[in-house]
């Protein structure tokens, strides 16, 4: 028998928990919904002219350019990053020894 959170009885679910709990429910039925919702996203697709393979280059496209762009971002940011560091790491290192000799 198996208890909901209240402590009442449930009833018999069949299958596996841990698939439930993977695909969200009933495996069957998330995979028949799954194909229903594809054939009709496709049938949109086919309507609107658009072909899936052009999607998935313009999908690798932005992945490559942010990929690219991100590079170029992260250089930037280490440049300023150890600019700041030149003025900020021998202040702190000054601070902390001036906090050492007057005994806090």
């Amino acid at each position: 028998m198996i208890f909901r959170r209240d402590g009442e009885p449930g009833r018999m679910r069949y299958g596996s928990a841990g698939l439930t709990r993977v695909f969200g429910g009933s495996p069957i039925g998330v995979l028949a919904r799954l194909a229903l919702l594809c054939v009709i996203v496709g049938l949109v697709l086919d309507q609107l002219d658009l072909d899936a393979f052009e999607i998935f280059r313009w999908a690798s496209h932005l992945v490559r350019d942010a990929i690219a762009n991100s590079a170029d971002l992260l250089r930037l940011i280490g440049r300023y990053f150890l600019i700041g560091a030149v003025v900020v790491v021998p202040i702190w290192i000054l601070l902390r020894v001036f906090r050492i000799g007057s005994g806090r």
